[in-house]
């Protein structure tokens, strides 16, 4: 298959094997500022520089995903919006990234309304997933990052992966919401989805000073037991500063430590998926 991305000056075009059967991972959690669009940003690139073909799918209209990896609106002629909107197809909302192997399905402050546009279509919660197994077999894993909310956007992002990982900050107040998306999964996997799994929680923003963190990580890990991810990603500067450069932190500092946990839940990823 011919696949081409339209860019401002130019088209690339690539001939894609359709032996792949792509494994798609929503990044999700209700509460915001948990490192959601961080971890979805960073293990996608780690995924790429493991040397598998990426697609990373920004479902969140503050579009912190698609400006994290370099994507200007301005530069586009559509995204994630356009094509659950019916005004653009899905050959003409894919972009690549400055990372081989990474491509982008970009998010704007226009998708905010999609919700409201949604509400009286007939099977509204299977949009994405639609469009999306139609771009299975052209990469080996497509990653979602969903917006902080459980609403029609999250709900599509659900219904069409295979997986859902789930990022949760070293507080106990975080902690306490995740019994309340632990249920919706379960009724999404009842009703809509059945093939939905829990890949695994994964803790951030973990200060080693703290005794509070501390306490936090024997909590999760006794009660989630084995869908913790053994990798806990710290409390880290560079991580923080990579976005505003449009840049993951594997290219902004892959000797911090941020950068070191990232790679590490990466593999973790890859031997639950694979």
């Amino acid at each position: 298959m011919i696949l081409f991305f339209r860019l401002p000056n130019a088209i690339i075009f690539i001939d894609y094997c359709m032996t792949k059967q792509a494994k798609i991972i929503s990044i999700s959690n209700q509460k915001g500022g948990v490192g959601k669009t961080t971890t979805a940003i960073n293990m996608a690139a780690f995924l790429a520089h493991e040397g598998l073909s990426v697609l990373m799918v920004d479902l969140d209209p503050q579009a912190n995903a698609t400006s994290g990896m370099g994507v200007l609106n301005s530069q586009l002629a559509g995204g994630v919006y356009e094509l659950l909107a019916g005004t653009a197809e899905i050959k003409d909302v894919l972009y690549p990234t400055s990372f081989d192997g990474l491509h982008i399905l970009p998010s704007s402050q226009d998708l905010a309304a999609i919700e409201v546009e949604l509400v009286n279509h007939v099977s509204r919660e299977t949009c994405l997933k639609n469009y999306l197994d139609q771009l299975r077999p052209l990469y080996d894993v497509i990653v979602i990052d969903c917006p902080p909310s459980l609403g029609l956007l999250t709900l599509n992002g659900l219904v069409a992966s295979d997986f859902v990982l789930i990022p949760v900050q070293c507080e106990y107040f975080a902690l306490e919401g995740i019994n309340h998306l632990v249920s919706t999964l379960e009724q999404v996997k009842m009703h809509l989805n059945p093939q939905l799994e829990i890949l695994g929680i994964v803790l951030t923003m973990f200060d080693k000073r703290t005794a509070l963190n501390r306490e936090v990580v024997d909590s999760a890990r006794r009660f989630f037991k084995r869908l913790m991810f053994q990798t806990i990603i710290p409390r880290n500067i560079k991580l923080t500063e990579a976005p505003s450069h449009g840049i993951p932190i594997l290219v902004y500092n892959p000797a911090c430590v941020g950068a070191e946990a990232y790679l590490e839940l990466t593999k973790e990823v890859i031997d639950r998926v694979c």
